[in-house]
């Protein structure tokens, strides 16, 4: 990140402030004494505030924050709308238009109507509309890109306000201290810096000064916000790259679960495909026969013969009987 020591802050004239009759009290504290009826600004103050304005600027850019960079008289715009566009930050150079940050909606709306009217131009829609319908939204083209084109790409509230000059931007400092956002002020000893976060004293008339405070400032917010984009691409990446790996695991468990059930569904069908029919009338004893697992030949015989082992039937009266039972017989 740049740095101005008080070599480049006094070569720049940044210790130059206002005669001392057009003075504001509240910044006695800063002036370090008068010369020929100019006040003299302590420039080893400043160099301390330059400092903590452009570390405050670096960290917040660092961490994706949008600074907005507000300086519309002419010693500062130049300087404005390089160092904005390089850090690629919005900003005002030209008019600060009213309620640019207290009624961002209806702002909003108005800068997507400029972006609607310039994707028209580029496509060559505009060439096609009736003479007074065209020259009517060219005009209505100029007039946003003269107030807007520097926060075309403004989609929320910035979270920081950068000024050059407080009594030139006025509007712009009432509305940032009504929303709380911190500001980063080059002030001059005919300013007040009480509602100013950040104050800077310094020449805001100068344009070496000028260009001096903005390079200051504008350098940490670029070193800041290309480290931070610089992140912000390499895990968008790997978001990518994790979504890439996600994606494919699932295609692979998905046709993993279908060769899986295809092979179940064939093996299904295998085994129905393999199972023997029933037979004919001729057949169907012995096919039972063979189903249930017995042998043909150890079936009884028709006609319901006993079986091998059965008990014999009872034998004839007297047959067979004992001399002693005869013999009690004969005596009865």
């Amino acid at each position: 990140m740049p740095e101005a020591g008080l070599k480049e802050l006094l070569e720049a004239g940044v210790h130059f402030g206002h005669q001392t009759r057009r003075w504001n009290p509240n910044m006695r504290r800063y002036i370090f004494g008068e010369l020929d009826g100019i006040h003299i600004i302590d420039l080893v103050q400043t160099e301390e505030l330059l400092e903590n304005a452009r570390r405050f600027a670096g960290e917040l850019a660092s961490g994706g924050g949008t600074v907005l960079f507000v300086g519309t008289k002419k010693q500062a715009r130049s300087a404005v709308e390089t160092w904005a566009q390089k850090c690629q930050m919005p900003f005002v150079s030209q008019r600060w238009l009213g309620g640019l940050l207290t009624n961002f909606n209806t702002i909003s709306a108005r800068i997507s109507r400029l972006h609607e009217l310039t994707g028209w131009q580029e496509e060559g829609k505009l060439d096609l509309l009736p003479t007074k319908e065209r020259m009517g939204m060219q005009a209505e083209l100029t007039k946003l890109e003269y107030n807007l084109g520097g926060v075309r790409d403004m989609e929320r509230l910035p979270d920081a306000v950068f000024v050059t000059d407080l009594k030139t931007e006025e509007i712009a400092v009432r509305e940032a201290v009504r929303l709380r956002i911190p500001i980063i002020g080059l002030v001059d000893t005919n300013c007040d810096p009480t509602q100013i976060d950040y104050v800077i004293p310094g020449n805001d008339d100068a344009i070496r000064s000028c260009e001096l405070v903005i390079g200051t400032i504008g350098g940490a917010i670029e070193s800041g916000a290309g480290a931070w984009r610089q992140q912000e691409e390499k895990r968008i990446a790997e978001e990518m790259e994790r979504r890439r790996k996600e994606e494919e695991e699932r295609k692979k468990r998905e046709e993993e679960e279908k060769a899986r059930l295809e092979a179940e569904q064939a093996a299904q069908a295998a085994a129905e495909s393999g199972e023997p029919r029933p037979a004919g009338p001729e057949g169907s004893s012995s096919s039972r026969d063979d189903a249930a697992g017995k042998d043909p030949s150890s079936a009884p015989p028709a006609g319901g013969a006993p079986k091998q082992g059965a008990a014999s039937a009872p034998a004839q009266p007297g047959a067979g009987a004992s001399p002693a039972a005869t013999s009690t017989k004969g005596q009865a």
